[in-house]
């Protein structure tokens, strides 16, 4: 039985013509999927048309690195969209953590009304056992007072870096306790999802799921060239289920990012097989209830 309310926690609009994104229009990053997203417009009725057929109730935007400089301007622009279209109903937006005027430049998000949090990402090492330092990296003091800040205004930190940087990671909950870490991507698990790649992420995952603090996103778990199925996903789904726990898991889709691999209705098709060994409540609180309690989605008026 497919699931009866979804609200999908990452997902993305953008307007090429309104926003400078260089990523989608001029860079090529081997970190992103390539597909026809790139290049071309995402608004919220191409969404639509692409969920047609699951009730996706609500979403979360999340911030779409846009150049520096703009994402005030991107976190307008979604407000915006929300207001037209009753899309997105909670904003993920940006700000670098290592800003000397941090504090105001959120204070200017938080002026929109969906605006929730940021997802900023730390500067982490390029390979399994390479650590960065320096400015922008986890143990920068002042990225670290970043977190500080958004601890003190009650904001929402998605955490995003590659799986074997989980565990760089795992004792910032600790030190910011009051503050909701999300997890984003299932921590980003190696492509390959080779044995060895594996362990290092099921200890980062677990390593992040010890604080009660923390939350995950279980998303962005396409891999290039293989289809999105029960086969290549079960181990990564239902192990960060068991780390975290129903109350911690929420769904996401990362569209349209992950449609350079696979359409909607297959990961969805695909995802709830997987989740099938759930309760309808717990498949409840994964698709609907625990987004409510992390990002408080507004519906339009």
């Amino acid at each position: 039985m497919p699931p009866r309310r979804i609200i999908d926690t990452h997902q993305h609009f953008w307007d090429l013509g309104h926003l400078y994104y260089p990523w989608l229009t001029d860079t090529i990053n081997p970190d992103y999927l390539f597909g026809d997203y790139l290049g071309r417009d995402y608004f919220p009725e191409d969404y639509r048309r692409d969920t047609r057929n699951w009730n996706v109730e609500m979403t979360v935007h999340e911030e779409a690195e846009c150049a520096d400089g703009q994402q005030l301007r991107e976190t307008e622009w979604v407000s915006a969209m929300h207001a037209r279209s009753g899309l997105a109903n909670a904003i993920m937006g940006h700000a670098w953590l290592v800003r000397p005027d941090l504090e105001d430049e959120l204070r200017r998000h938080m002026a929109y009304p969906l605006f929730r949090g940021v997802r900023s990402k730390p500067r982490v090492g390029r390979a399994p056992g390479e650590i960065a330092d320096g400015p922008g990296t986890m143990s920068d003091p002042q990225w670290r007072s970043g977190l500080g800040v958004l601890q003190k205004l009650g904001l929402v930190y998605d955490f995003r870096v590659p799986y074997f940087a989980l565990r760089e990671g795992a004792d910032l909950p600790r030190l910011y306790p009051e503050l909701q870490f999300v997890v984003v991507h299932t921590g980003v698990p190696p492509r390959d999802r080779s044995e060895a790649g594996l362990a290092i992420w099921r200890d980062g995952m677990k390593g992040m799921a010890a604080a009660p603090n923390v939350a995950v996103k279980i998303s962005g778990l396409s891999i290039p060239g293989q289809p999105w199925s029960v086969a290549v996903q079960q181990r990564v789904v239902l192990d960060t289920i068991d780390f975290f726990g129903v109350d911690r898991c929420m769904f996401a889709s990362n569209f349209p990012v992950d449609g350079a691999v696979t359409d909607f209705d297959t990961l969805m098709e695909n995802f709830d097989r997987i989740v099938s060994v759930l309760t309808e409540d717990e498949r409840d609180r994964i698709y609907y209830r625990n987004a409510l309690k992390v990002y408080r989605p507004v519906v339009r008026a």
